[in-house]
């Protein structure tokens, strides 16, 4: 051997001379064991302030949102009082029991009525006081009940968006000390809103509710999961189980991990030239905004479906092979059922994620102004996050509660989801 590949060897007789222990009370050995600790001590701190301040943004995300938010699910009201004889109607509640009933309260005058006995409750400028839809709720209450034409009624309706706003001490002085006159007269009182979550978009904040929008983006969800899931699912199969290693596939794998990470208004752009200029498809709508989030979402479940394929042992598949299953029975008995709960937890992030997109939708146009909840998929229609992006662009004061709110309502949306991947996963979750 020579001393050329085994320089560290000794090349003669003599022993290697032994080496002295090491003395750790020495003062430059203390040195480095204090400068070693302090690292540690340093690191943890560090770990610890990351963790504290990451809980401390969600924290005053979630009391900013609470606390702007909470009073869009309240509503304040007035008690009014309508002489329905006095008022001039042309209704005959006979007719309010027929199928007619509607068109009758549409041609009855209930508006100007309404209007003029808050002038004459609260005077010159009463009906400045009511919100602009508080007709509406006279309409539904006569519909209710057509006795209520017969006589003097007190109904409560929604008060304006000033009276609104000084009312959750938030307005001029003018409008709190006209709140504190209505309180202590006992004409003011403060509810729970809910036509906030059943009504649909209005250029008018106390009307302004999130069923349109929230309609729309359920129905959109529902495009994407349909089209997304199995596509998607199918494509992790062939790539992991079936498709052959060369150059092509490994293109695709490439791509297909790429496309996870394209901002979400390059499909936007595709869904736009794809399915309205090419297939003439309807704008704004529930279908073409699902099929377009449906292209965003399919590489993250490809990505996901593929490693939950693949964690699957080697063994399980040998054992059906060696008892006589065909391939295609070794992967729909044995592999997909036993790598479902990785599928279904990567599906459901991604359609939380694309829950919340809102830049691919904006550019297929479904920023409309919607005033009715979608009934089929063809429908205009728009989804929560834009609902919210138009709200925030208003100048009214009464929509920034409703927009706080609206986020509300997206967030627990979005947990409900989260919750319900960790609960699949949990459930059906296989530990080798």
């Amino acid at each position: 051997m020579s001393e050329t590949l085994v320089p560290q060897l000794p090349t003669g007789s003599a022993e290697p001379a032994e080496r002295a222990p090491t003395d750790w009370r020495t003062h430059s050995m203390q040195r480095r064991i204090r400068k070693r600790y302090a690292a540690e001590r340093r690191f943890r701190l560090f770990g610890l302030a990351a963790v504290v301040m990451s809980a401390g943004f969600l924290a005053f995300l979630l009391i900013t949102m609470l606390s702007n938010g909470i009073g869009g699910f309240t509503q304040t009201q007035l008690q009014l009082k309508i002489d329905f004889p006095r008022a001039g109607l042309t209704l005959d509640p006979q007719r309010l029991r027929g199928p007619g009933a509607d068109f009758a309260l549409a041609a009855s005058g209930i508006e100007g009525a309404t209007d003029a006995a808050a002038t004459a409750q609260f005077g010159k400028d009463g009906y400045k006081l009511l919100s602009d839809g508080a007709w509406l709720r006279v309409r539904e209450a006569v519909k209710r009940d057509p006795t209520l034409l017969r006589g003097v009624a007190t109904i409560a309706v929604p008060a304006s968006d000033a009276i609104d706003i000084a009312a959750k001490a938030q307005g001029t002085p003018e409008g709190e000390a006209t709140v504190a006159r209505l309180k202590a007269q006992g004409l003011l009182s403060t509810a729970f809103n809910p036509a906030f979550l059943t009504g649909a978009d209005s250029t008018d904040p106390t009307t302004a509710g999130i069923w349109g929008a929230l309609k729309g983006s359920l129905m959109t969800m529902l495009v994407t999961l349909l089209l997304a899931f199995p596509i998607g699912v199918l494509s992790a199969l062939y790539l992991e189980e079936y498709a052959p290693r060369n150059r092509w596939t490994d293109l695709i794998e490439v791509s297909i991990n790429n496309l996870a990470a394209v901002p979400s208004i390059i499909f936007g752009l595709l869904g736009l030239a794809v399915f309205l200029n090419l297939f003439n498809l309807p704008r704004s709508a529930a279908l073409v905004g699902g099929l377009t989030l449906a292209l965003m979402t399919m590489p993250v479940i490809v990505i996901a479906g593929r490693n939950a394929i693949k964690s699957v042992p080697p063994s399980i598949r040998d054992a059906a092979l060696g008892i006589g299953a065909s391939p295609v029975q070794v992967v729909f008995h044995h592999v997909l059922p036993l790598a479902l709960p990785g599928i279904l937890t990567g599906t459901i992030i991604g359609m939380a994620r694309a829950l919340g997109e809102t830049a691919p939708l904006l550019m297929i146009g479904m920023r409309a102004f919607m005033v009715s909840a979608p009934e089929r998929l063809t429908d205009p229609s728009t989804v929560l996050p834009v609902q919210i992006f138009l709200w925030s662009d208003q100048v009214n004061r009464g929509f920034v509660e409703k927009t706080s709110a609206a986020i509300i309502v997206l967030l627990v949306f979005l947990l409900a989801m989260n919750g319900l991947a960790i609960y699949l996963r949990n459930k059906f979750e296989t530990r080798w």
